[in-house]
C-alpha cells in the first residue's frame, strides 16, 4: 500500500502552523508564562475554559501527567463537547448570554486568580463573555483564538467584539476561517482540522515557559507525574497536600 498523499499533506500543514505560532507568538507565548508563574508565585490559582472542540485544549492542560496540578478546568455544563444530545445542543449554548455570568458566580475563580480562554472562532456568546466577566472580576485573562475571524466572521455577541477583545493576552493560532486545511477532487467540503493539534501546542509551550518562569524565581513548579511510572502516586500524593487548597478538580 502506497502513503497517503493527503496524510503528508496535512503533516505539512500542521507543522507549517506549528512553524508560524512558534515563530510569531513567541512573546505572546513568553507573556502568557510569566502571567501563569506570577499566579502560582502569589498564591493564586489557574483556570482553563473552552467550549465544544476548543475544550479539549483546555482539558489537556489540567490533571496532567507533565502538567501544573493548579490548571482547574472551568466547565460550564453542556459544553465540554459531543458529550451531550442532541450534539447541537452544545453549539447553541455557546450562544446563549448570561451562561458565562452565572458560571463564574458559581466558580472558585476570584481576584488574582488566571483563566486561559480557548475558542477558535472567537465569536460566540460564552467565550466573549467568560473573558469579559472574568476580567472583570479581577483575573488575569489569556485568550487563544484564531484572529483571522475577527476581520472575516462577524461576532454573535451584543457588543459585537470578539474574544480578543477582551483579553490582557491574546495567542493567535493562526488557523483559517472555517478549520479545515485539505481540499480534494471528488470531496465537497474542506476537511482535515488542525485546531486542535496548533492549540494544544500553544497551551502546552505556556506551560512550559510557566515552569521555566517558576524555576528562575527559585520555585519548584507544582508538575504532576504519571501515575504509571514507579513512585507517581506517591509524588502527586505529595503536591496534591501541598497545593490541596488551589486544586478543585479532586474534591
Amino acid at each position: 500500500m502506497s502513503d497517503s498523499k493527503l496524510a503528508g499533506q496535512f503533516f505539512d500543514a500542521a507543522i507549517g502552523l506549528l512553524e508560524r505560532v512558534r515563530d510569531e507568538e513567541a512573546g505572546a507565548v513568553a507573556a502568557a508564562g510569566a502571567a501563569i508563574a506570577d499566579t502560582v508565585a502569589s498564591g493564586g490559582r489557574l483556570f482553563a475554559f473552552g467550549a465544544g472542540h476548543s475544550s479539549l485544549a483546555a482539558q489537556d492542560v489540567v490533571y496532567r501527567a507533565g502538567g501544573l496540578a493548579l490548571m482547574n478546568l472551568l466547565a460550564v455544563p453542556g459544553t465540554l463537547g459531543v458529550d451531550v444530545m442532541p450534539a447541537t445542543l452544545g453549539s447553541a449554548l455557546e450562544r446563549v448570554d448570561g451562561l458565562a455570568g452565572a458560571v463564574l458566580d458559581s466558580s472558585p475563580a476570584r481576584s488574582g486568580d488566571l483563566l486561559v480562554v480557548i475558542s477558535l472562532s472567537g465569536r460566540n456568546a460564552l467565550p466573549v463573555e467568560m473573558a469579559q466577566n472574568a476580567r472583570a472580576l479581577g483575573l488575569t485573562v489569556v485568550g487563544v483564538t484564531s484572529v483571522a475571524y475577527t476581520t472575516g466572521t462577524k461576532s454573535r455577541h451584543v457588543s459585537g467584539g470578539f474574544l480578543r477583545d477582551h483579553c490582557d493576552i491574546v495567542l493567535d493560532s493562526k488557523i483559517a476561517i472555517g478549520d479545515a486545511e485539505l481540499t480534494a477532487d471528488g470531496v465537497a467540503a474542506p476537511f482535515a482540522p488542525a485546531s486542535t493539534v496548533v492549540t494544544s501546542a500553544l497551551m502546552q509551550a505556556m506551560m512550559a515557559t510557566a515552569a521555566e518562569e517558576l524555576v528562575a524565581r527559585g520555585i519548584e513548579p507544582p508538575l504532576l507525574r504519571s501515575g504509571n511510572v514507579d513512585g507517581g502516586h506517591e509524588w502527586n500524593g505529595r503536591v496534591m497536600r501541598e497545593y490541596g487548597d488551589r486544586i478543585f478538580y479532586r474534591h
